[in-house]
């Protein structure tokens, strides 16, 4: 498909159904069959609203963009009461239903995900200078709390790599736990505190949008520079060095590696890398063939049973091999007395607990969202910040460290059938056993052992397919991803994303200078359809036009901003208004919601199915990578519900990231159209032919 540099406005052969642009000599192929004749249906104007009413409806849609108590209404109080308990403990929702069918995957997913969780959190402890013990305690805990008020399925719950490494390395810059263990401690149970208090904040506050503010380009440089420096820290275990530099950037990584030569230990070495070539093996096999994923998932607790029984057999024989020690058998200590609201160190613990807030909430948010697409149902992003911030809390005051859903342990817990939060209570319970009888197996687990499962798990990190599509899509979220992902390599953890924010938001001043150089107005008052885009009535089904498409910006993200027209006659057919607003207000649970209410009235008034949600981008100027990734999951989230996704009118610097995004393919010969007319008309009149 050809692409125009501007809009394509002039067409020279309408009866062919093929629009060529005057200002270029390439074709845009556009299905547009319009009949000879049109009903013209006249669009009154919106009822007047007092600027009380106009900001209601604005909060409204801001902060319940889902609408959640639409259930509540028209019911009886017991039945409010039922509905209540399932709104904030969905475990009501599914619990009435359960089955010992749905038991029997739970258990087995369970068990699967708890193998791959134990020597993880083991692991992921030391990576936040954190004893291995207090990672096991945060995969006891969190997980219970999370099956009460989670409303994922698929969620596996425990340690993280990226909020091990923020915290470990903000903390670390400030007071070394080899050096005051217990002040040390009080400050990651402290952070973790507030972590959890920022995230219930943002959805009891209903702020989940506020998550969206981090774009893709952003994270994924972020995750990979993150995954560099975990890998290249691990070296001190892989190597076994005993010196080795507290600081996290790449420079003095390498250097403290070189310098400590006379430190290598080759028994380690020979050993540490064996390992790691048998976990990174085994992921490949998984990933070719994901029926075998069993076999990723197993292979770190093997690792670990192998490399334990090897240092133990030849302890006497294998010399200057680290291992993890004594660690304490029985329940999580209760450490509320140690969480620490005074002092010279308040700042530093409210400061890691937000950024590393921040960071787990947008993976769990993004890890939940990913599955439930695949099962076809909705996880409330509102719900999850809660569930995933009381739980955080909850941890603080048992032991635990900051927690949320992990991609690894959830695809693993997917792929093993898991239909229920039941698998985080199954992996809990293994946990509990493995902490009341277990801990001194795990005396002589060597340290190089935890290292290959760091390396293994944070690999999958760098994704170097979404950064070249950066860069053949956007050259400007390509930039902000590398500055991420250098700045995470060079500076710091913390300032590499800040470096990346700064960079989001000189694009997003791009983008603005590009909408005023496009002429777009805000978002007008009069809502009369334009007579050069005619609306043919449809007696095959209903349309709704949607347009709310956004650029994702740190500072400015444009969509854009629609508001029902109100129709005279009665066509099954709705149109909106269409303008540029710069805020984050659109959300695909907005949409979603205008799609119900729409339902709901078509048949409350018996009126035609809804089939069709025509998406008018007359006004969108830019777009980037996160705003095409929403396009595609809003499309997706339409056909399960049987509804075809249409896009009329893109400008031409749209379609051409469109179009190198590959996105197109998927919308099919039907699914572009240059204006709302010729889409209604079209599609109308497909509807018509068919038997």
């Amino acid at each position: 498909m050809g692409v125009n540099s501007n809009r394509v406005e002039d067409f020279s052969s309408l009866e062919m159904g093929v629009k060529v642009s005057s200002e270029s000599s390439e074709a845009v192929m556009v299905v547009a069959t319009m009949p000879p004749q049109m009903e013209i249906h006249r669009v009154c104007l919106p009822p007047n609203k007092t600027t009380f009413q106009k900001l209601r409806h604005r909060l409204s849609e801001i902060f319940f963009p889902d609408d959640p108590l639409h259930g509540f209404k028209n019911q009886s109080s017991y039945r409010k009461l039922v509905l209540g308990l399932q709104f904030f403990f969905p475990i009501f929702h599914w619990a009435p239903t359960y089955s010992l069918a749905l038991l029997r995957s739970d258990v087995i997913s369970g068990l699967t995900i708890a193998s791959l969780a134990i020597p993880q959190g083991i692991s992921y402890a030391k990576l936040a200078n954190l004893p291995p013990i207090i990672g096991l305690y945060s995969s006891f805990v969190p997980p219970l709390i999370y099956s009460i008020l989670g409303s994922s399925r698929h969620l596996a719950v425990g340690p993280v790599s990226i909020a091990s490494l923020v915290m470990g390395t903000m903390l670390n810059n400030v007071v070394s736990y080899s050096e005051d263990p217990v002040l040390y401690l009080k400050l990651a149970f402290t952070a973790t505190f507030f972590a959890g208090l920022f995230q219930a904040s943002l959805g009891l506050l209903r702020l989940g949008f506020i998550i969206d503010f981090l774009s893709k380009a952003t994270l994924v440089g972020f995750m990979a520079g993150a995954a560099v420096i975990v890998s290249l820290q691990q070296l001190k275990g892989l190597l076994g060095i005993v010196h080795f530099t507290s600081k996290m950037q790449i420079i003095p990584v390498l250097t403290s590696v070189f310098q400590q030569r006379h430190e290598w230990s080759w028994q380690t070495i020979v050993m540490g890398f064996g390992f790691l070539a048998f976990l990174l093996i085994t992921r490949q096999i998984s990933l070719r063939r994901p029926k075998l994923f069993w076999v990723s998932a197993a292979a770190p607790l093997t690792s670990v049973i192998l490399s334990t029984l090897f240092v133990f057999f030849l302890k006497s024989k294998v010399h200057g091999v680290s291992i993890i020690g004594n660690l304490p058998k029985g329940l999580n200590p209760p450490s509320s007395n140690m969480l620490c609201f005074h002092g010279s160190y308040l700042a530093i613990a409210i400061k890691t607990g937000i950024v590393t807030g921040i960071l787990s909430l947008t993976e769990g948010i993004a890890v939940g969202r990913t599955f439930a697409a695949l099962r076809n149902y909705q996880v409330d992003g509102n719900k999850e910040m809660m569930a995933i911030g009381f739980m955080n809390m909850a941890g603080s005051c048992s032991s635990c460290y900051v927690t949320t859903g992990s991609f690894s342990r959830s695809a693993v817990n997917y792929n093993a059938g898991a239909q229920t939060a039941v698998s985080n209570i199954i992996l809990a319970s293994t946990v509990l056993v493995t902490l009341l009888f277990l801990m001194p197996l795990f005396h002589y687990t060597p340290n190089f052992i935890l290292a290959a499962i760091i390396i293994t798990a944070v690999i999958g990190l760098i994704d170097y397919e979404a950064v070249y599509k950066l860069w053949k899509v956007d050259k400007l979220d390509c930039f902000a991803c590398l500055c991420s992902f250098f700045g995470v390599l060079f500076i710091s953890v913390p300032l590499g994303l800040a470096i990346a924010c700064w960079s989001i938001s000189i694009q997003g001043s791009t983008a603005c200078h590009k909408a005023k150089h496009y002429g777009v107005r805000e978002s007008p008052r009069n809502t009369n359809i334009s007579k050069s885009e005619p609306i043919q009535r449809s007696n095959e089904g209903s349309f709704i036009s949607h347009t709310r498409c956004g650029v994702s910006h740190l500072l400015c993200k444009f969509h854009l901003h629609t508001r029902k027209a109100v129709i005279t006659n009665k066509p099954c057919l709705i149109n909106l208004q269409v303008g540029l607003v710069v805020d984050q207000v659109p959300r695909k649970e907005l949409i979603l919601r205008w799609v119900r209410e729409e339902e709901e009235q078509i048949q409350a008034n018996n009126g035609n199915a809804l089939k069709c949600v025509i998406l008018d981008m007359t006004a969108v100027t830019a777009i980037d990578t996160s705003g095409i990734d929403t396009i595609c999951e809003l499309r997706k989230m339409l056909e399960k519900r049987s509804l075809q996704f249409v896009l009329a009118n893109p400008a031409g610097n749209v379609m051409e990231k469109l179009h190198q995004s590959k996105i197109l393919d998927s919308f099919g010969m039907n699914g572009l159209y240059l204006t709302v007319g010729e889409a209604v008309a079209d599609i109308s009149s497909l509807w018509k032919a068919r038997p």
